[in-house]
């Protein structure tokens, strides 16, 4: 009988969770210092992952947190294959994710359109 088929979404949280505390203690690159990881997908075989991480600040911390995180990755993977203990450790893509900036956006244009309403009432 084969399972319910969700192995690969609990590996993808294991591994959030792992990246997370690797780059917060055991990475030195000064550019992954302010990385928060948002979310991890994996592949049903468990040979690549997707790594979405957001970063605070402008467009020069972005960029230094791409290049630590591209410098990183092989340190990453290794130590995720160690610890996740897995047949094979998964090829690791990180994608920057904008939500963030998104919401905040949304966020001021509504907070914009209330105001706007509160003094037309009065």
């Amino acid at each position: 009988m084969k399972g319910r088929g969700d192995r690969h979404v609990r590996v993808a949280e294991r591994i959030r969770e792992e990246v997370s505390l690797l780059l917060l203690n055991r990475v030195k690159d000064p550019g992954t210092g302010p990385v928060t990881v948002t979310d991890v997908t994996v592949t049903p075989d468990l040979r690549m992952a997707r790594i979405f991480y957001s970063v605070l600040g402008g467009e020069e911390e972005r960029a230094a947190a791409r290049k630590g995180l591209r410098r990183s990755k092989g340190f990453l993977r290794r130590e995720l294959g160690r610890v996740l203990q897995i047949r094979y450790s998964p090829d690791l893509t990180f994608l920057y994710d904008a939500s963030y900036e998104k919401g905040a956006r949304i966020d001021s244009l509504l907070r914009e359109a209330g105001s706007d309403g509160v003094a037309d009432e009065e």
